[in-house]
């Protein structure tokens, strides 16, 4: 096992360069110790990595419209993923990386259970790229890189672009990403891609009815005053008329982060335009974040949120004031999302707070509370299915409490633990009988899970 250890630590030093999707998504995606490449004792122009998440998770009370027919009964369900992933190249310029990943779900066969392509996407291609990478372009001492094939993507804080983490299936897209910079102080990326209709049992396949571009613009030249500028286009000719989209979505960061005795601040905001269907499209999305770090055992940092994410005013005029999130993430600052996460950036107007503790090396605790509202009364609720064209249901969906516990022992194995209490809001009660909401889905939902990752 020592002489593993030793192989799989010289093998990790080697690689200088990085994966070939280090510039694409977080490194902690793909940075963990190649013990199963060293045991085999591959070639150092081979990367190979496998990685297993499996989840339990539970709730009760489902609010979904497409649940009513479970007759408001506990929906749990077993999430598992395993990934596996082939690099050829080396430290080469000219790289290829082939990721497979087969997502599944179990328990999740009842009448009600909540079941879609968020949750299982059976054995397909996540990512089969090339890279060509240049560390020094005309001696100015910046690196390009540039992927073509099937990626995943993270932009800045993930909110629009994200490879998903804690959902059990993973955004994808066909096309073409390229990026200059210059390591940790700035850097400008492009892409233009096709997103990837997910399929539960089918192999997945490009939509070649949407076009997905956009750049990005990165500085972190002040420490305490980090800046991102970035603008997508979004071009979705869905076979309904009435869901087609064509989005400019601009949008910008300021943000320092966090410090050990110090304030630190996140502001986002984003502003859309276009159509959706035949109707104009304007919405907007506002973040805030405060937070501020102690200077004590175990580093507390207290962290105070907020977002606001337009709604429909008029759901019967022609203009459509319903923010769209594209393909972004929201596990990381609003709830757990897999089968539970309720609450989207849409029609959304939400205030809250979070401590944040680290007992050890490798132990975080996390206690949050947030308190969430539609911010239109007329338009719906998240992706729910829920909606009171009237607006006498008001605004009010509750608050919610979560406790979530993280062990990372190392890069190879990790698990996470939570558990949040829903407090249903007014609106719940004063739903009309024709808005569907399920049996008992006016009642406060309890959310549980457990998960385990292991890596080789």
């Amino acid at each position: 096992m020592n002489d593993t250890l030793k192989k799989t630590a010289v093998q990790t030093r080697k690689r200088r360069i990085g994966t070939a999707d280090e510039r694409l998504s977080q490194h902690k995606e793909h940075e963990w110790a190649r013990h199963l490449k060293a045991q085999l004792h591959l070639p150092d122009w081979i990367d190979l990595g496998i990685e297993n998440r499996t989840r339990f998770e539970s709730y009760d009370h489902p609010w979904r419209t497409n649940q009513k027919i479970g007759a408001g009964r506990t929906d749990p369900q077993i999430a598992l993923r395993s990934r596996i992933r082939i690099e050829l190249g080396g430290q080469n310029p000219l790289r290829v990386l082939f990721e497979g990943q087969d997502a599944r779900a179990f328990m999740d066969n009842d009448s009600g259970d909540f079941r879609d392509t968020t949750s299982v996407n059976e054995w397909d291609i996540l990512q089969l790229l090339g890279l060509l990478t240049t560390e020094n372009i005309l001696g100015t001492g910046l690196r390009t890189d540039f992927h073509f094939g099937r990626m995943t993507l993270d932009f800045g804080r993930r909110r629009f672009i994200a490879r998903n983490d804690f959902r059990n299936t993973t955004n994808a897209f066909d096309g073409f990403h390229w990026q200059i910079g210059r390591d940790k102080i700035w850097r400008v990326r492009a892409f233009l891609v096709e997103p990837v209709i997910r399929d539960d049992v089918s192999l997945d396949k490009q939509n070649t009815h949407s076009l997905f571009w956009g750049t990005y613009a990165e500085s972190a030249l002040t420490p305490w005053f980090t800046w991102n500028a970035y603008y997508f286009g979004l071009n979705d000719q869905a076979s309904s008329v009435a869901t087609q989209r064509t989005y400019s979505t601009f949008g910008g960061r300021i943000y320092k982060s966090p410090a050990h005795g110090e304030l630190d601040y996140e502001v986002e905001s984003a502003w859309q335009i276009g159509t959706r269907g035949v109707t104009d499209h304007f919405a907007h999305f506002q973040h805030l974040d405060i937070g501020f770090t102690f200077n004590l055992p175990w580093s507390p940092r207290i962290l105070f949120h907020y977002d606001y994410a337009s709604g429909d005013r008029t759901p019967t005029d022609n203009t459509d004031q319903r923010f769209d999130t594209l393909f972004g993430a929201r596990r990381f600052e609003y709830m757990p999302s897999g089968i539970f996460g309720p609450f989207f950036r849409t029609n959304l107007n939400g205030a809250g707070w979070r401590m944040i503790l680290q007992p050890a090396t490798g132990w975080k605790i996390q206690v949050k509370q947030r308190f969430w509202f539609l911010a239109q009364s007329k338009d719906s609720f998240g992706s729910s299915g829920l909606r009171d064209p009237t607006g006498h249901a008001g605004t009010n969906l509750g608050s919610d409490v979560e406790f979530r516990v993280q062990w990372i022992i190392n890069q190879n194995v990790d698990f996470d633990v939570g558990y949040d209490h829903w407090f249903k809001g007014s609106y719940f009660d004063k739903l009309p009988n024709s808005a569907d909401l399920p049996q008992g889905g006016h009642k406060d939902t309890d959310y549980f899970y457990l998960s385990m990752r292991i890596r080789l």
